[in-house]
């Protein structure tokens, strides 16, 4: 039986990703801080423990019966959408605790000589410089350089690639890298503060009244893509399982504004609303993930629309607000 180690299993993908790998038959190891809250985690054994610490990394790195892990994925950060990111209040927690974390775990990594090991970084690596039109922002991998981030979450992330990197030069390790473009779907942060904005904004159609009004941050013409959960599963395993190390966008390119965001939620839930633009933290004016690189490596790309990830992301926000009222 393959197995598997999942860092960050508490989490919204490390939470999906451990059921896709049940379902594929491995014997999975999870391991956070704490287990997922809205659903029982399917791993067999969950660790309960803090990846910055690293004598613990190195214990849950070693797998049963003595054969290393054959897949690894580091997926732990601290992060959170731009309500966390940008407001420039959590910037030395996330670059240290982050740092600290992919520290550890690439060494012990490397220590236990696991099969392989997948990063997940972001796409907020790219120049600010490159993002700065909302209508043509150029996210293909060969721009990160020269580096210029737009927040110190993006430079911690840059960093960690070059990290995992390096062990493979020196260590032999085998790592897979991948850049990801604000992956949603059901089973994520939609009110604590760290909810991207797929979430947020369903949070808010859910719990505004009919006729009524939700609010954007900023002008509303800001843009991104979004990549729902399945198909982000889908392009790791795959870039996992190649013989392409990254890093590589996983991403949608369905490139949307703000607004229109807002309007394809209000049109899954059925409930037409006004939309007051109110200042807040924002980003880059405008981000897409480029896929030409990750078709001619894996000769895969995302096929589905938008609007069908995000109707599925409503109803289960929708059904959260309602257990919340109850």
């Amino acid at each position: 039986m393959h197995k598997a180690l999942v860092l960050g299993a508490g989490g919204f993908i490390g939470a999906h990703l451990v059921r896709r790998l049940k379902a594929e038959g491995f014997w999975v190891r999870g391991v956070d801080l704490k287990h997922p809250p809205f659903a029982p985690t399917a791993a067999d054994d969950f660790v309960v423990g803090d990846l910055r610490d690293p004598v613990l990394c190195r214990e849950v790195m070693a797998a049963p019966q003595g054969a290393p892990f054959d897949e690894v994925y580091q997926l732990a950060a601290d992060m959170g959408g731009a309500g966390y990111v940008f407001v420039g209040e959590h910037d030395a927690a996330i670059m240290h605790n982050s740092a600290t974390i992919n520290l550890n775990a690439v060494d012990a990594a490397a220590a236990a000589k696991v099969g392989r090991i997948f990063y997940s970084s972001s796409a907020c690596i790219y120049p600010l410089r490159n993002q700065m039109d909302p209508d043509t922002p150029d996210c293909a991998e060969g721009t990160a350089y020269p580096a210029s981030p737009d927040s110190d979450y993006g430079w911690e992330k840059l960093f960690s690639e070059r990290l995992y990197l390096a062990y493979a030069r020196n260590t032999g390790l085998q790592v897979r890298i991948a850049r990801y473009h604000n992956i949603f779907g059901p089973e994520g942060s939609w009110n604590d503060g760290r909810e991207k904005s797929p979430a947020a904004l369903c949070r808010k159609v859910a719990e505004a009244e009919d006729g009524g009004e939700i609010e954007i941050w900023g002008d509303g013409l800001q843009t991104r893509s979004f990549l729902y959960i399945d198909e982000c599963l889908e392009g790791s395993i795959r870039l996992m399982r190649s013989d392409f190390s990254g890093p590589v966008n996983i991403g949608s390119d369905e490139m949307v504004s703000i607004d229109q965001l807002a309007g394809i939620i209000m049109a899954a839930a059925g409930k037409p609303l006004a939309l007051r633009h109110v200042d807040g933290p924002l980003g880059v004016r405008g981000r897409n993930s480029d896929n030409r690189l990750v078709f001619e490596k894996l000769g895969w790309r995302p096929t589905r629309p938008l609007a069908e990830g995000l109707a599925a992301t409503y109803a289960w926000i929708a059904d959260q607000v309602r257990a919340a009222r109850a």
